[in-house]
């Protein structure tokens, strides 16, 4: 008869760790190199993509640093911010703003007298309608039946005399016909004396309107003063903004002249 012994419980047991044991960084090496924390190889990967780059340690790298050089001009350059955006917003106002100030001038010179009929001289004269200042020309049709006169047919016959009178009080020295249904206004013809009135007129409206282009420049620049643009991109965008001053200052000079000429054509 065989007899089974039973299992013995093992009295062998895990040995206690000591509490003063320290766990020391070891000195791992892979391939014969040290191991690197991964923020110093973050740091060196991207030393050696702009070492690359730029083409090794004194040449120059090729599609690499256009880009390098692309970013620098974009978006990352000043805060991120888009420096190519930025100015070309600068430039179109500008522009917009001069363009405003020339049309503004040329209105003025429309309303300058010549020799020859023009409409445009009624611009500024308004009439007290009820008690409230009326543009002459929503008060009534102007028409040019020659040359040399100006008819004014009024939308209602009782404002007449106030349009009459309108007319005296005003600048363009024109003596107004009034023949109870129409007024008439016969260009007088302009002494050498008046010529050069007018011819001074002219000038001063030129220098206004520079003065008001050249404030546009000022203000252009002051506003990209307050973006921290890269030097050589804000001297760029000054750069522009003058050549667009000097630009609508040659325009206003070129249509002073024509407008003298014309006044002082006999």
């Amino acid at each position: 008869m065989s007899i089974v012994r039973a299992p013995q419980a093992c009295s062998l047991q895990a040995a206690p760790v000591p509490r003063t044991l320290v766990f020391r960084p070891c000195s791992c090496r892979t391939s014969g190199r040290a191991f690197v924390p991964i923020e110093q190889r973050n740091a060196a990967s991207r030393m050696s993509v702009v070492l690359f780059a730029k083409g090794g340690k004194g040449g120059k790298g090729g599609k690499a640093e256009t880009a390098v050089k692309e970013e620098k001009g974009g978006k990352a350059a000043a805060g991120g911010i888009d420096v190519q955006k930025i100015a070309a917003d600068a430039k179109k106002d500008a522009d917009d703003r001069m363009k405003k100030c020339l049309n503004v001038v040329a209105e003025g010179f429309n309303t300058i007298r010549t020799g020859r009929a023009n409409p445009a001289i009624l611009d500024k004269i308004t009439v007290d309608y009820f008690g409230a200042p009326t543009p002459l020309k929503q008060m009534g049709a102007v028409t040019v039946p020659d040359a040399q006169t100006l008819m004014i047919a009024p939308f209602d016959r009782s404002t007449l005399r106030d349009i009459e009178r309108a007319i005296q009080e005003s600048d363009i020295g024109i003596n107004p016909n009034n023949d109870g249904e129409r007024i008439r206004l016969v260009m007088p013809p302009m002494t050498q004396e008046r010529r050069k009135e007018l011819a001074k007129q002219v000038s001063k409206m030129t220098e206004d309107g520079k003065v008001a282009v050249r404030n546009v420049r000022k203000d252009a620049m002051k506003k990209a003063e307050k973006v921290e643009l890269p030097k050589d991109d804000k001297k760029a965008l000054e750069d522009d903004i003058q050549k667009l001053t000097d630009s609508y200052v040659k325009k206003l000079d070129e249509m002073a002249k024509a407008k003298t000429d014309e006044v002082m054509k006999l």
